[in-house]
Order: structure tokens, then C-alpha cells, then sequence
């Protein structure tokens, strides 16, 4: 095996690529700016026990662990940076009423989430603190919106769900609520029979509980969802609440028309009001995710109520068109006091200068030299090629 092989599905990112990424970045970061989220930059390993509080056990899985050689516990490279970040904002920042926080750094995981997916991203987000109410799920998903829309993105698909559906259903019936995580991957996967085959394993396990749970995966579509699950679903008090929930946020989103999907509960665990997750064409699967979730902040000591998202930046970047070569100028190496300062001179003015070392050809690809530095009447001057 050569030494330059890189571990199953983790790759070098070159040079076009890493610009365009990092030029999204930049723009995106600015973006939250306008919005008053301020950056915060978590460590990337952290105490095993911090790094898992109040996430379920998805995030367990995905954690890579390590022994702290100075202290001998259980360190974990982070998966996900959202639980970081509400460490930041419950224990170190300790603000009353609304916080804004946002982030960008590498996330890794141990397997990746399938064949087409790396186990290394550049995950950003943004999280608000502070508010119970649906004016920051708004604020949350029209930012969202936005994010996509800087990177060129044109008529992306809003699916919005609420995991408070099911949840009021297997809180119902104990039998049920037994087998919770097999019952929300087969509604994920929206595997009718294997809901049926699974019910004649759970003991006790109602009639009613199965219907409603067979009638879930079926309930996606328009806005018009919500009224269908009205009529479909148990009349429980929870499923009545849930389902106001997303009323409101589809009533208020006016720029754009959001799907439904009750089946589609991603971190059931983790979520505690509505979510989200963002598709486009030219990704396989969702390309932004988010939601509310307002326990996690408890194991930390200070409840918040709390909403975010994030996305893999160079997931992104994947598929989006790639990046133009820029344009540069060419220049002669030398220690020539007018030629050096006439090369300060134009990349203080933002100018791609590229010197060519003695005895060496240009071999670019990130750059077009379409002009020139030369010497002409004993002075430098920039000329095109």
C-alpha cells in the first residue's frame, strides 16, 4: 500500500475546490453577520461525556473516541458542532434573553452516513437562543433559504416536519414507545410491512397505535398535510400541538410553498419541536437540516429554548458548477528594488501576482495570466498578453 492512500472515505480537497469552499465560506459567514450571529469556534476534541450530553445515542455512533493521555478519560473528536456550541452558549456565555451564535470547523465520523458520503466535513451552522416561539423557527429557515440562494442555488425543496407526532403516538402506548428507535427507522424509511412485522413482535402493541403508525409514511405532500393527518391521526393532545406548530411556520413562510413529510424524523431523541431539511437537484440526499431543540441546553445546567442548522460546506461546493481560473498577472523573479515594490504596489491594489521562480515554466490551474510585469523605458509596467 503506498504511503500517499488516505482512509476510506476521506479525500484532499485541491486547489479549485478548497477556493470555492472557502469562498463560500467567507460570503456566508458575512451573511449571519447581517443577521447579528456572532462566530464561535469550539475545540475540535473534547471531554467524551461533554461532547454526548442530551444528543441521543446517533451522535454516540458517530463519535471517533480517544484516551487523553494527560488526564485519562474518554476524549471524543466532534461529529456535530451544535452541542459545542449550546455548551458555549449555556455554560460560558450565561446570557439572559436572546443569544445568536454561528460556527464553521471540521466535523468527523467514525462510518460515513452511506456510500456517497465523506467522513470528514466542514460544517456551518447557526443556532438561536433564548426564544420559545416560532419567530426565531422563522428566522432560522429563512436564513436557510438565503444560505442556499448566496451559493446559486434555484428552487430548492422545504420539507418541514415535527417529531412530536409520533412521539405523542408511543408515549400512548408503552408496548410501542418499547421499540421506538425500530419504529422510527422503518418510518424513515416508510416501510409499511416492516411497521406490521414489528408490531407482531411488540407485545402489546395496540391496533390503533399500529393504523396510525402505518398511516404516517403516507402523510407527505403540500401544506394540505397538516389537515389530512388532522383527520387521519389519533386526536391526542400532542399530535394536536405538533401539528399547530407547523401551521404556523407554513402559514408564516411567504416567499416560499414547504413540503410535508410525518415520516421523516430525523434525531428523534435529539428534536423537541419542528424541523427541517432542505433538498436540490444535484444532491442525493438532504443538503441542509435543522431544527428546534430545546433539552439539550438542560444537561448543561441551564435550560434554553433553542433552534439551528447546519450543512456540510463541502458537500455543498460538491455540487455546485466549479470554479473559473482567476486572472493574474506574470512577473519576473528578482530582487530589483522598482520590481519589488511595483509587485507590492499591485497586490496591496488586490491583484494576483505570480512570480516565476529561475528555470521554471508556469504550470497553473487556479490562475490565467493574461497580463504581464515588464520592464519598458526603464520603468515596470503591466502590459497584456
Amino acid at each position: 500500500m503506498g504511503n500517499w492512500l488516505l482512509p476510506e472515505s476521506l479525500a484532499d480537497v485541491l486547489p479549485a475546490e478548497a477556493r470555492r469552499i472557502e469562498e463560500l465560506r467567507r460570503e456566508l459567514l458575512d451573511l449571519y453577520r447581517t443577521y447579528g450571529f456572532e462566530l464561535v469556534a469550539p475545540p475540535l476534541v473534547e471531554y467524551i461525556d461533554s461532547l454526548l450530553s442530551g444528543t441521543g445515542s446517533d451522535l454516540n455512533l458517530r463519535t471517533c473516541k480517544l484516551v487523553d493521555q494527560l488526564s485519562g478519560r474518554t476524549l471524543g473528536v466532534r461529529a456535530d458542532m451544535t452541542p459545542q456550541v449550546t455548551r458555549i452558549d449555556a455554560h460560558l456565555l450565561n446570557r439572559p434573553g436572546v443569544t445568536r451564535l454561528c460556527y464553521c470547523g471540521t466535523v468527523l465520523h467514525a462510518r460515513p452516513a452511506d456510500l456517497l458520503s465523506s467522513r470528514e466535513l466542514l460544517q456551518i451552522g447557526a443556532e438561536i437562543y433564548g426564544h420559545a416561539g416560532f419567530e426565531a423557527d422563522l428566522e432560522i429557515i429563512s436564513l436557510v433559504l438565503e444560505t442556499v440562494a448566496v451559493a446559486g442555488l434555484r428552487q430548492p425543496r422545504l420539507d418541514l416536519c415535527h417529531p412530536g407526532v409520533v412521539r405523542a403516538i408511543l408515549d400512548a402506548d408503552p408496548a410501542a414507545a418499547a421499540w421506538a428507535e425500530d419504529i422510527i427507522l422503518l418510518l424513515r424509511e416508510k416501510d409499511v410491512p416492516g411497521l406490521a412485522e414489528l408490531a407482531a413482535r411488540a407485545e402489546g402493541m395496540r391496533a390503533d397505535t399500529l393504523q396510525a403508525l402505518q398511516r404516517l409514511p403516507a402523510l407527505y405532500g403540500g401544506p394540505d398535510v397538516i389537515k389530512q393527518a388532522r383527520h387521519d391521526l389519533p386526536l391526542l393532545p400532542g399530535v394536536a400541538a405538533a401539528l399547530d406548530a407547523l401551521q404556523v411556520i407554513v402559514d408564516s413562510l411567504a416567499d416560499v410553498t414547504p413540503g410535508v413529510d410525518l415520516a421523516d424524523i430525523g434525531g428523534y431523541g435529539y428534536h423537541s419541536g419542528v424541523t427541517f431539511a432542505l433538498y436540490a437537484e444535484g444532491w442525493h440526499d438532504a443538503l441542509v437540516s435543522g431544527g428546534r431543540y430545546d433539552d439539550v441546553s438542560r444537561a448543561f445546567g441551564r435550560a434554553r429554548p433553542a433552534t439551528g442548522f447546519s450543512l456540510d460546506l463541502r458537500k455543498l461546493a460538491r455540487g455546485l458548477p466549479p470554479a473559473g481560473p482567476a486572472r493574474a498577472v506574470r512577473a519576473p523573479w528578482g530582487q530589483d528594488a522598482a520590481l519589488v515594490e511595483a509587485v507590492r504596489r499591485l497586490r496591496r491594489a488586490g491583484e494576483i501576482v505570480v512570480q516565476v521562480l529561475p528555470g521554471h515554466e508556469q504550470s497553473l490551474d487556479e490562475f490565467i495570466c493574461d497580463r504581464e510585469l515588464a520592464l519598458q523605458d526603464g520603468a515596470w509596467t503591466v502590459r497584456t498578453l
